[in-house]
């Protein structure tokens, strides 16, 4: 099924996941609510609600918690013609803590091993559900489902004719990795990828390193690389020859810009040198925090999305922050996005009134416009 041109296809599990009632350990949680979770849907999800054409592609089990799935996933405007129903295999369910997943104080327990989504490979998802598409989604969680799923995304990220821009998040979660491979695996398929997303303490934890210079060494095949670094600050390095654009979107020589806290500079390549690489650093805004879950996935959403209109690096990073933004203040895994032309305006402040920028739960609904603009004076 090759389908309709659509901007991003994104592979990977979704699970039901139940989120607790009120804050503390699972075992003291009375009671969930229900909802759903997954990186790869989240990223469809985030951008189908922004308005660009997202197709979702994984299996799921004939139960009722996968016809919660594709229902909910659908509801966003996302394509899920190619998800398979799989009859032997249930669909994956997690539940969880409302605690930041890099505290001590965050638990979270799968129950997924054996899911229908473990089940894919390069021989029940074909390379025709993602042809066509200007931008393929892909991170590491696929990568730690089975051996199958290891496979498919070798297979995925394989250099093609006409291949799709691969974006890659590394999403490293060390529950599922049990056989010590994730720091060569991650990095193998990062290499392959031509975008990849990867968080400091994600990159400290598999290569015992966050710098990113170190880190750009150990990754020299994508064209871009982003360092998210929590709710400090997000940077990208990128070739300044032709700043990566999936198929259809012109590549532009980014010539750089004022160096500084924030915007542009030649920076130092792998040898230390000034080099092939352009450095843009972005901090994050300040954000009143509900739920820490979602960010990075709703940060990937913001940057694909301000590639595939073409925009510069600057204006992608800080598109990523406004949608991690809007994840941030809301509970569960997915929120509204900020209308575009909203996400625009912010995305264009100048630097001190973006330093000064403070985002509360509810700053994407409308009417929020007036108190938001008091708040970056």
């Amino acid at each position: 099924m090759t389908g309709p041109l659509v901007d991003v296809v994104c592979v990977g599990e979704s699970m039901v996941t139940f989120l607790p009632s009120r804050p503390g350990p699972l075992a003291d949680v009375p009671a969930f609510t229900r909802a759903i979770g997954g990186a790869e849907s989240n990223v469809a999800c985030t951008l189908a609600a922004a308005g660009h054409r997202a197709r979702w592609v994984s299996r799921v089990g004939t139960d009722g918690f996968g016809d919660h799935l594709l229902d909910t996933v659908a509801a966003y405007g996302v394509d899920t013609g190619a998800v398979r129903r799989d009859p032997h295999r249930p669909t994956g369910v997690y539940f969880r803590t409302d605690a930041d997943r890099a505290t001590d104080a965050h638990e979270v327990v799968y129950y997924r091993a054996g899911s229908a989504a473990s089940a894919m490979s390069p021989a029940t998802v074909p390379y025709a559900t993602v042809a066509g598409a200007r931008i393929l989604h892909l991170t590491g969680i696929t990568a730690a489902l089975s051996a199958d799923c290891r496979a498919l995304l070798h297979e995925l990220t394989a250099p093609r004719p006409g291949r799709p821009l691969v974006s890659f998040d590394v999403n490293h979660r060390p529950a599922l990795w049990r056989d010590g491979t994730a720091p060569e695996v991650l990095r193998e398929l990062a290499d392959r990828a031509d975008l990849v997303l990867v968080g400091t303490d994600e990159a400290e934890r598999l290569w015992g390193t966050a710098d990113p210079a170190a880190l750009r060494a150990l990754l020299p095949g994508p064209a871009a690389l982003v360092v998210k670094d929590g709710a400090r600050t997000a940077l990208v390095l990128e070739r300044t020859a032709a700043r990566p654009g999936p198929p259809g979107v012109a590549g532009t020589e980014d010539t750089g810009g004022t160096p500084g806290p924030e915007g542009s500079e030649g920076a130092a390549g792998p040898s230390g040198a000034t080099g092939p690489d352009t450095l843009t650093v972005v901090p994050a805004p300040r954000v009143e925090v509900v739920s820490a879950v979602g960010a990075g996935d709703a940060f990937a959403a913001g940057f694909l999305s301000g590639t595939l209109r073409g925009l510069d690096a600057r204006a992608r990073l800080r598109h990523g922050h406004l949608m991690a933004a809007a994840a941030l203040t809301a509970p569960g895994d997915l929120a509204a996005p900020p209308r575009r032309a909203r996400a625009d305006r912010l995305a264009a402040l100048g630097a001190d009134a973006w330093g000064r920028l403070h985002l509360g739960p509810g700053w994407t609904s409308a009417g929020t416009e007036a108190d938001e603009e008091v708040r970056t004076r």
